[in-house]
């Protein structure tokens, strides 16, 4: 990957109740729209170029409240000027047709700013709750890359055709088409292989979760081995909890009482909601597959990524991944509004100082041997 081009950076949208940490610790951070208005304009005047907005339909797990991710995605690009919003969504909860005619609208509306994140689900309990039927893992990795195959073919043709073992499309044509070109960013997640192969077959985007250096080095491989088989390449985003103090003893401080204070029962809630997610697939690399419950409590296991400390070393620990092939971190904080606001100030700078000192050095041939 070229050094030269700047990390980028998203935030996780706090758009259901109860922050990004399953914890009891005193949290400043809202649900409501009036405070992710604000935090929108902060983190796009922060050196934030994404926001995702989260998806979950129904209290559970520390979560009692929610906005519906698309909507309050729309809501925050009308509030916003540059920054780009991705909506969390589920196939077999969304007709991509309808998805695609929704996304087309909010990307035209904001000039081009609109995105999609297509979740294969883990949430059992939200099909079946909806009547919906609950597939088999590799099975709903199938119907996610039937659903975001139709996404593209309704958003860039004028007589859309698709037939598949889950969607079939004819002739359709959606009007206006999105601005964005060629069409609004499709991101996906997950660790199994089944997630690593879609994002190597039809993904602008791979979203890992908390990873360690050698545990993100391993999926970037991966992945791109699969975009190479099909002719494509793929970007990387990461997922990491900042916590950002003067001192390393004062971040672990707050990482600690993050975790003494985790909502125990929530926790293994949501451990006992996922574990099919991971141990179930053959090869035990899904999602939550070797996480514990300190890495549960904030649920995407932000606190493995390590960006944790002061400054400097959250900035150091940001530039090895993109060393390792990150093209941008997705993050989560605790008190939003004056941790976002510290990252933009204090945080962000330094990173782009040694990005600066890492092109110059891949620029600077090796010296030659005497």
């Amino acid at each position: 990957m070229s050094f030269e081009e700047p990390l980028k950076f998203a935030y996780w949208v706090p758009n259901v109740s109860g922050g990004l940490v399953t914890s009891d610790i005193e949290q400043r951070t809202d649900w409501g729209y009036e405070y992710n208005r604000q935090l929108a304009v902060l983190a796009e005047n922060s050196g934030f170029e994404y926001a995702l907005s989260q998806v979950r339909y129904t209290a559970s797990y520390g979560a009692a409240y929610q906005h519906e991710s698309t909507g309050f995605s729309l809501a925050l690009l009308l509030a916003t000027q540059r920054l780009k919003v991705i909506a969390a969504v589920h196939p077999g909860l969304w007709h991509p047709g309808v998805l695609a005619k929704f996304i087309a609208s909010a990307d035209v509306i904001s000039g081009g700013r609109a995105a999609v994140n297509v979740v294969s689900g883990w949430f059992k309990g939200e099909f079946t709750g909806l009547g919906e039927p609950w597939l088999e893992h590799d099975e709903r990795y199938r119907r996610s890359e039937e659903f975001i195959r139709v996404l593209r073919e309704l958003w860039t043709s004028d007589h859309a055709e698709f037939r598949g073992d889950f969607y079939r499309i004819h002739d359709f044509d959606i009007k206006p088409k999105p601005v964005a070109a060629p069409h609004p960013e499709i991101f996906q997640g997950g660790n199994s292989t089944a997630a690593r192969k879609l994002a190597g077959s039809v993904s602008d985007w791979y979203f890992s979760n908390g990873k360690d250096f050698d545990g993100f080095s391993e999926q970037v491989s991966e992945v791109r081995g699969y975009a190479s088989e099909n002719s494509r390449t793929v970007r990387f985003g990461l997922n990491g909890f900042v916590i950002a103090r003067s001192s390393e003893s004062e971040a672990r401080a707050v990482l600690k009482e993050i975790v003494e204070k985790a909502n125990v029962e929530a926790v293994e809630g949501f451990r006992s909601a996922v574990a099919q997610a991971g141990k179930s697939t053959s090869d035990a690399k899904g999602m939550w597959a070797d996480s514990e419950f300190e890495d549960l409590v904030q649920y995407n296991d932000g606190f493995r990524t390590k960006l944790i400390g002061t400054p400097e070393q959250i900035a150091d620990r940001a530039i090895e991944y993109k060393k390792r092939g990150a093209n941008l971190l997705l993050l989560g904080f605790l008190h939003y509004l004056k941790d976002v606001e510290h990252f933009g100030k204090e945080v962000l700078p330094v990173i782009r100082a040694k990005e600066q000192d890492l092109a110059r050095g891949a620029a600077t041939p090796e010296p030659l041997g005497v």
